[in-house]
């Protein structure tokens, strides 16, 4: 068994762990912000926040909330925490696998600043390690409990980070780790903040003293700052196999207008569940109106002049793709990255080429997000050997 193969396990069964876990986690806090929402809150007795009747799975569940905490504490008491412990730690695993393992060929870009892989792998740490540091210190200031100046700033922030990551690792890599961010603060908000309140609140009950109820309202904000980064996180992390997202030349820019779109959603989704779907339906057709600018803003451009220059010799194509794809895109690929060809397309196939020259056309002309740096060795593509790329194929990739 080769390396590249046991790789191919390690990230096959992480990768699936993470979406296991990880549904288990985003699930809970759906439903508990769900519950927020809709519990019934008047005539309620005292020390009583509200209450909510269910139907589910043919029996009927009764839920009570406490405004701070119920006068004894109850033999079970259950927590939700694990969820979002092996949800981080599964994702970083699988960061550590796919990306930092084989960062010459997924963070490593020559055509930017030029750094050794090993530095571009201490450039996303300390992106993931300083994200954390600077989100939970504004947050606890006196600006980060305004929701407002919060979500100003986490604006500005994540636009800054993803510009100034652009600059020094690849563009699927920024995206991927800009969801790995958020997704620690996540994390992050319920191993130092949610879960300490919770053990605090419950060792003061045990003392005989009132808890402090400014313990669940710091914990309250963090866990709706995590509600509203939950889009935005899922949509990073299926970003990778989107090259016209992620490959775009303003990139960094795409990814913030993205994030903006989520959080959209997930208000409205937020004001529907207290009732306030029409009056918050602003959000939903923002985030629509979004989406649909972004489409028509971000559509490829079409290649000029195709039909009035000199037809593209496909000997000249051949040794374009001969030098920087198949590699990778062979029925035996020399790459120390794949034992077989990804997706299956065998370049060194002229017929496979000639069907998939719309995939070509994305892929390495585009959004030049292809092909990958095997190695720091790999010769980079030029924009010449793209544009006759390009030509070849809208001159009817013909042999």
């Amino acid at each position: 068994m080769t390396l590249v193969y046991l790789m191919d396990w390690a990230n096959l069964l992480l990768r699936w762990a993470h979406v296991i876990v990880g549904i288990a986690w985003i699930g809970a806090s759906f439903y508990f912000v769900w519950l927020e929402s809709h519990l019934e809150r008047e005539g309620k007795k005292q020390g009583v926040a509200g209450d909510l009747w269910a139907i589910h799975g043919g029996g009927f569940y009764f839920v009570q909330k406490y405004k701070n905490a119920p006068e004894k504490l109850p033999d079970t008491l259950h927590w939700f925490k694990y969820e979002a412990y092996f949800t981080w730690i599964t994702g970083f695993l699988l960061l550590l696998v796919v990306y930092y393992f084989n960062a010459s060929s997924y963070m490593v870009d020559n055509s930017k600043i030029a750094l050794a892989p090993w530095m571009t792998v201490l450039v996303g740490l300390f992106a993931l390690i300083g994200g954390w540091f600077v989100y939970d210190r504004f947050s606890e200031s006196r600006w980060g409990k305004d929701n407002r100046i919060m979500f100003g700033s986490m604006v500005l922030f994540v636009l800054v980070l993803s510009f100034v990551l652009d600059l020094f690792i690849q563009n699927k890599a920024v995206f991927l780790h800009i969801g790995a961010i958020l997704g620690t603060m996540m994390a992050g908000n319920v191993f130092f903040v949610i879960i300490p309140n919770q053990k605090k609140t419950v060792t003061q009950m045990i003392a005989g003293e009132e808890p402090d109820p400014e313990l669940g309202l710091q914990a309250l904000r963090r866990s709706l700052h995590n509600n509203y980064f939950t889009l935005p996180v899922i949509f990073m992390m299926i970003s990778n196999h989107y090259p016209m997202i992620f490959g775009h030349q303003y990139n960094w820019l795409v990814l913030v207008v993205i994030a903006l779109i989520g959080v959209g959603i997930r208000h409205w989704f937020n004001l529907k569940n207290k009732g306030h779907a029409v009056k918050g339906s602003w959000a939903l057709v923002a985030a629509l109106f979004g989406i649909l600018l972004l489409i028509v803003l971000m559509a490829p451009k079409q290649i000029e002049g195709a039909e009035g220059s000199n037809a593209i010799a496909f000997a000249e194509v051949r040794s374009i793709v001969d030098k920087h794809c198949v590699s990778c895109h062979s029925s035996q690929p020399s790459s120390t990255l794949f034992t077989v060809a990804p997706k299956g397309l065998m370049f060194d196939d002229d017929a496979v080429l000639q069907a998939n020259a719309a995939l070509v056309q994305q892929q390495a002309v585009s959004t030049s997000t292809m092909p990958l740096m095997v190695s720091p060795d790999t010769p980079v593509m030029t924009d010449q050997e793209r544009q006759t790329l390009g030509l070849w194929i809208a001159q009817g990739a013909n042999f």
